[in-house]
């Protein structure tokens, strides 16, 4: 999958540029995955000092909203929907002239079987031995429950986790990857320190979670970051992402029936 996006091409911008460049970076991770961090942080150095061990302690990714269902309908909707607003911003932001955001980072359909196959392999690379990596670090207790999902049964339960899936692949592989990787390209940034950096932000952003998915979520932010930079196309990793929150989100109330020992 030849790199078919200006990520390779994309040259440092003049020194007088760079501050704006900061400031416009700082605004958009305070408006969105930044502000995630540093909740999860402040999250997780609270859960270390408490006197239940983390592997004692849950955390919900789709929590039930409301008690009522047409209410806890539309919370859990509106909560994926506003989020990508964020996207559309960077997006505009990388907005060319004769140049779309979205064709500049990758994510259009001139490609889409590529994408789609690249997506499913990094799926199979980084799902499975995710699941795995995850049970083990609960055995290892560094990692608390993560409950993906519990939400009640209802007509709109899969379709509304599938945009959760969706939104939060979106959000990540479009800010943390195509938007983040062309602005500290433009601020002259090496390719390795590049990836090494969006992978600690991606991981950081896990750390309510535990220290395992802070791990887990880091090795993958490393392997999209290289594949991007190789692939030149966001697309792939939205896809890849997507399966696998879905999955996640979707095969939880399987998994804690098939090993109620790891999710107890």
């Amino acid at each position: 999958m030849p790199n078919t996006s200006t990520f390779a091409a994309e040259t440092p911008v003049e020194r007088a540029q760079r501050p704006r460049l900061w400031w416009e970076i700082a605004i958009v991770l305070g408006l969105s995955l930044g502000q995630s961090a540093v909740y999860s942080i402040v999250t997780i150095v609270d859960r270390s000092t408490q006197s239940t061990p983390l592997a004692d302690q849950k955390t919900q990714v789709n929590p039930v909203q409301s008690t009522r269902e047409v209410f806890d309908f539309l919370y859990q909707v509106l909560g994926n929907l506003f989020p990508l607003f964020a996207v559309a911003l960077v997006i505009y932001l990388l907005w060319q002239p004769q140049r779309s955001g979205f064709r500049r980072i990758g994510l259009d359909l001139t490609r889409p079987a590529r994408d789609l196959g690249g997506g499913m392999l990094l799926f199979l690379a980084i799902g499975v031995p995710g699941i795995l990596f995850y049970a083990l670090t609960r055995l290892l207790g560094i990692t608390v429950t993560v409950e993906a999902s519990t939400l009640n049964a209802h007509w709109w339960t899969v379709p509304v986790l599938v945009l959760a899936a969706l939104r939060a692949a979106l959000q990540e592989e479009v800010i943390v990857v195509g938007y983040l990787f062309t602005r500290l390209r433009q601020l002259n940034w090496g390719t390795w320190t590049i990836i090494l950096a969006a992978a600690v932000l991606r991981g950081s952003y896990h750390l309510y979670q535990g220290f395992g998915p802070f791990v887990g979520n880091a090795v993958m932010g490393v392997v999209f970051g290289w594949c991007y930079t190789r692939w030149g196309r966001v697309a792939p990793l939205v896809v890849a992402h997507t399966v696998i929150d879905i999955v996640s989100f979707v095969g939880y109330p399987l998994a804690v029936a098939w090993f109620p020992s790891i999710f107890a």
